[in-house]
């Protein structure tokens, strides 16, 4: 089963981090990553820029709206997100605390099943269980 285990974050606090600070934290996390790298089950790990640089298209009266910042104002906000392939929630479980104990600057990582769609090929009310 896939998962996608979500960082949130206080957003001013690991913005700050100088880049010696920020290199720490990432090689931390790369060591706890590495195990699942070398056998095949970590897929994509994405790291988003600050809220400041996020574009939101929300639903309008007559057509879609764009507003620049994120849709929610929020302390915590989403910082990044891991893909990994894990036979169990357990598994999940375990590696996300792995994350959190080495990660100073996340406050909660979410742990979500997902799916992953290829039009034509598969739609959404056949992969929900």
């Amino acid at each position: 089963m896939l998962y996608a285990i979500l960082c949130y974050a206080h957003e001013e606090t690991v913005f700050a981090w100088s880049r010696e600070e920020e290199a720490a934290v990432m090689e931390k996390l790369h060591a706890v990553q590495a195990p699942l790298e070398k056998a095949g089950k970590l897929g994509p790990v994405g790291r988003l820029m600050p809220t400041t640089a996020a574009t939101t298209v929300r639903k309008g009266r007559d057509e879609p709206l764009v507003l620049d910042g994120p849709f929610a104002e929020t302390k915590e906000v989403l910082l990044g997100f891991y893909t990994v392939d894990f036979e169990t929630l357990d598994e999940a479980v375990a590696f996300a605390k792995d994350l959190s104990a080495v990660n100073p600057g996340s406050s909660s990582y979410e742990i979500r099943p997902f799916y992953v769609f290829h039009p034509g090929q598969i739609t959404a009310s056949e992969a929900i269980v």
